[in-house]
């Protein structure tokens, strides 16, 4: 997403008041990529497991997984970007992480906005072309269709990284690097195209889309109505906040090249732009698979499975040890209880051997008489 870690870097000395502010706001925005890096890397891994692994394959299943896999693979990536702004936006990674970096960025911002239009679309078609969308909705054309959007992110992207570079100032102790853009970048198309491309088409797509699906289900009973308005409302006041913001940046860098004062809002604005449009890989979790009862249903299944699985180890250790006591309980008891029969079966046999030795000196006493 688009990640300007220094487009210019200035000498001029600075107010102490203005030093404060600066340091304060990258504080704040670093706490807050840490959040986001933690909460959408397991937010959206747990949305790829469920969507991936748990339910059923369908049009909905693909956008989703689709949508968090990008939103997942910017968060990972968000490590750089907290890496390099703790050491004051120096970057220790090389040119070639500096542009894949820049590149798995806006590719995965590109990526995640036009899954978002794609399933705004998808979802105006299923409500308003109901018999349209059964006959031609398959899991087939929305796989196709996301492969189309990763490809299309990839070509939008591609003009942006080819501008990055490794920059070095030098300095009395060492030197010091820095990712940002070539002098010579024509930073005004660039930011207008992703503009364009990546904020005003998209918005105006959802905005027309979620319109009519409220249109449509304002026929619904009440408290769905509700609830499908609430829905409705979050998805399209969370996109315009948490992207409108950097883009409205962009346009102040580009003017702060002729007007120094401008550059003050970037330098404090900036960060916090970069945050809003960093939790939106946060919030698509919640606002569009979360809200979904059918993912709720699956994610409290996988969860009590996990439960039930760990549970049944404890129990079968449980019964095992206990299997094992009481089977040597019995062979305890059992061995006590043999143990006067075979010594009543011994005393028995030595009677009886007894007894013979008695009879046989008796008959041989009376054939001595006999003869």
């Amino acid at each position: 997403m688009g990640t300007d870690n220094v487009t210019n870097i200035t000498t001029a000395p600075q107010p102490d008041g203005l030093d404060g502010v600066k340091k304060t706001v990258q504080m704040v925005a670093l706490v807050l990529y840490c959040v986001i890096f933690m909460a959408g890397t397991l937010g959206n891994g747990v949305v790829i497991y469920v969507t991936g692994c748990r339910m059923k394959r369908t049009v909905h299943s693909v956008w989703f997984l689709n949508l968090a896999l990008a939103d997942f693979i910017f968060t990972a990536f968000l490590i750089f970007k907290i890496i390099s702004i703790s050491r004051a936006h120096q970057w220790q990674f090389g040119q070639f992480m500096c542009k894949l970096f820049h590149f798995v960025s806006l590719v995965n911002m590109f990526a995640s906005v036009f899954l978002l239009t794609a399933i705004s679309l998808d979802r105006c078609l299923s409500i308003w072309v109901v018999v349209w969308a059964h006959n031609k909705r398959t899991v087939r054309k929305a796989q196709v269709i996301c492969v189309v959007i990763w490809m299309t992110a990839a070509v939008c992207s591609t003009p942006d990284v080819t501008f990055r570079h490794l920059r070095v100032r030098k300095e009395k102790i060492e030197d010091k690097f820095y990712c940002s853009y070539f002098v010579t970048t024509p930073l005004w198309i660039l930011y207008m195209f992703r503009f364009v491309m990546g904020f005003l088409i998209p918005f105006l797509v959802i905005l027309v889309s979620y319109v009519a699906i409220g249109v449509r289900t304002g026929r619904m009973q009440t408290t769905r109505k509700q609830r499908s308005r609430r829905i409705i409302f979050a998805i399209i006041v969370a996109f315009f906040i948490c992207w409108l913001p950097l883009h409205i940046i962009h346009i102040i860098d580009v003017n702060a090249m002729t007007n120094p004062e401008l550059e003050k809002i970037v330098e404090i604005g900036g960060p916090l732009a970069h945050s809003l449009a960093f939790l939106n890989s946060c919030l698509n979790p919640i606002l569009y698979v979360f809200m979904c009862d059918e993912f709720q249903k699956k994610i409290k299944q996988s969860i009590c499975f996990v439960l039930e699985s760990a549970l049944a180890e404890d129990h079968l250790s449980l019964m095992s040890s206990r299997s094992l006591s009481s089977h040597f309980s019995r062979v305890t008891r059992m061995s006590d209880s043999t143990a006067p029969v075979e010594r009543q079966g011994t005393s028995t046999s030595l009677n009886s051997e007894e007894s013979k030795v008695v009879i046989t000196v008796e008959r041989e006493r009376e054939t001595g008489s006999t003869d």
